[in-house]
């Protein structure tokens, strides 16, 4: 990109700019989710096609703990690849990955506590659930991009952003969730119709073990383009509510 896309964006314009920036950045994008997602993707589709939690319940819960603790790393090294592109200037992938490492206790603990706090609120008649989840889930950019020391403040930090615009960070989050559930979503299905039942019982479908790994690396493709919508939702509530704009233009100025 020439420039960041400093101006209140609309919904459309919002999933227009991440997709943009996702083609651009695909290859620093890939090299993180690769590298971050795929030992714990096979390891899921392995213990999923040995028979699950429990036939072996410590592999399990090791590849759950992994994937908490390299997600975290995507997170913070994908939001500093998109926010960097999307500020005018560029970091590779090393760089990003350099920068992400005091972030990653942090962003644990708030994954943790964000997934609880919707978890509940979706256990409340739903509502609570989706309006928890439209309200924190700008805590990780705002996390990473403003260095908050702690996840608590990055949370309150999210809920006040998005305050009057969570319909909006609500319906992008759908449109990107349907982008990169749909086609798992629908390989699984084709896994599941696949087994036969002498395979199922067993707890081994080849054709199943197939289409999972289809859908795992369909999923490693797409999962960038959301980071790419929370970091460009996240700036476009700053120039909304902050006037981040004036603020970048009378920096530049400032240096000149």
């Amino acid at each position: 990109m020439a420039g960041p896309v400093l101006r209140p964006l609309s919904m459309g314009e919002i999933l227009d700019v991440s997709f943009g920036m996702y083609r651009a950045l695909f290859t620093p994008l890939l090299i993180v989710t690769i590298a971050t997602q795929a030992v714990p993707l096979v390891l899921s589709v392995f213990v999923q096609s040995a028979g699950g939690l429990l036939a072996h319940p410590v592999l399990y819960f090791a590849s759950l703990l992994l994937n908490v603790i390299l997600s975290a790393v995507a997170a913070a090294a994908s939001t500093f690849i998109i926010s960097e592109n999307y500020m005018g200037r560029r970091i590779t992938a090393a760089e990003a990955f350099q920068r992400s490492v005091p972030f990653i206790g942090r962003l644990v603990s708030l994954a943790i506590m964000t997934s609880l706090l919707v978890g509940l609120g979706f256990l409340l008649l739903l509502i609570p659930g989706f309006i928890l989840l439209a309200g924190l889930i700008l805590a990780s950019p705002a996390l990473v991009i403003e260095g908050i020391p702690n996840s608590t403040d990055a949370m309150g930090r999210a809920w006040s952003l998005s305050r009057g615009h969570r319909l909006k960070v609500f319906g992008c989050l759908l449109v990107t969730f349907v982008l990169v559930l749909l086609p798992v979503v629908a390989l699984s299905g084709f896994a599941v119709a696949s087994a036969d039942p002498e395979s199922v019982q067993r707890g081994v479908s080849p054709m199943g073990i197939v289409w999972l790994s289809i859908a795992s690396a369909l999923q490693v493709l797409i999962y960038p383009m959301f980071y790419c919508v929370l970091t460009v939702a996240y700036y476009d509530l700053r120039v909304r509510k902050e006037a981040f704009d004036l603020e970048v233009l009378a920096s530049g100025l400032s240096r000149a």
